[in-house]
């Protein structure tokens, strides 16, 4: 498969639809940074925006209320179960989805920010994908987004991913600059790409935070087997050893919680803005 084919496939099965089907859950998760990338990237009443891997559209929302009547955003996603829950919400009339693989399609040159929630590390071409978006900016366009840092820094990830590893086999060595969750982990190599594409007065900055499983542990587990990398290793297991893996994630989780408060695990991310 060339190109992002192989993301569009992927963002189109079954994993697409698990994360409609839980988005609301996910969207409480990474509530945190969605605050911090919001607060970065400061839209501004009138501003076009371009959401890149837009989802179920909670940031393009928040967007859209930010920019006010007078701006506007355009959503944009590979992923046709995440848009059909994004356009079953209740939209304003300045926000418009679209259904497209951002680093081809061809946008107007009028937006005034480009935008992303953990939309941006799966470009099979990083620096050309970027700098294909980095033409839909006006002359005084910017860029902000937020990107996962090492997985081995992310709480969600070690607790999870840890209990797997010992019921099913360890996965195959693989490309860590691959398209994926972590493929901008490396602050360097991400200053790299960016430069490269085109941006200028590039600022990568840790932000770290936490996200809210909710008070259940199972439902943590389920969560969490489900979605990310633990059900990236889980891909061709059987329903026994998910089921296993999940029920351990869950005794693990409800060791860790504290009593009556939620299951709160760190995250750690890159904010990172820049001018077109």
């Amino acid at each position: 498969m060339a190109g992002n084919d192989d993301q569009i496939a992927y963002w189109n099965g079954p994993t697409g639809e698990k994360w409609a089907r839980f988005q609301e859950r996910m969207d409480a998760n990474l509530r945190e940074a969605s605050q911090a990338v919001l607060a970065l990237a400061a839209p501004r009443p009138g501003e076009r925006v371009l959401d890149i891997g837009c989802g179920a559209g909670s940031t393009s929302r928040d967007l859209a209320a930010l920019v006010g009547p007078t701006g506007h955003v355009t959503a944009v996603d590979v992923s046709r179960p995440l848009l059909d829950r994004a356009r079953r919400a209740a939209n304003p009339p300045n926000l418009d989805f679209l259904e497209a693989d951002a680093a081809s399609h061809p946008f107007a040159a009028d937006h005034d920010l480009l935008f992303s929630r953990f939309g941006v590390m799966f470009f099979d071409q990083p620096v050309a994908a970027l700098a294909h978006l980095r033409g839909s900016l006006k002359p005084s366009g910017r860029l902000a987004f937020v990107c996962w840092r090492p997985a081995a820094e992310n709480e969600w990830v070690t607790l999870p991913l840890g209990v797997a590893k010992t019921l099913v086999p360890p996965p195959p060595v693989t490309d860590p600059h691959a398209p994926g969750p972590f493929a901008f982990s490396d602050p360097q190599r991400l200053r790299t790409i960016l430069a490269e594409a085109g941006f200028q007065a590039i600022a990568v900055t840790p932000f770290d935070g936490h996200m809210d499983l909710g008070e259940a542990p199972t439902d943590a587990a389920f969560q969490m087997v489900n979605l990310g990398p633990t059900a990236r290793l889980l891909r061709e297991a059987d329903d026994a050893t998910r089921q296993r893996v999940e029920a351990a994630v869950a005794e693990s989780f409800a060791a860790r919680q504290k009593a009556g408060g939620d299951l709160r695990l760190g995250i750690a991310c890159w904010c990172v803005s820049a001018r077109g």
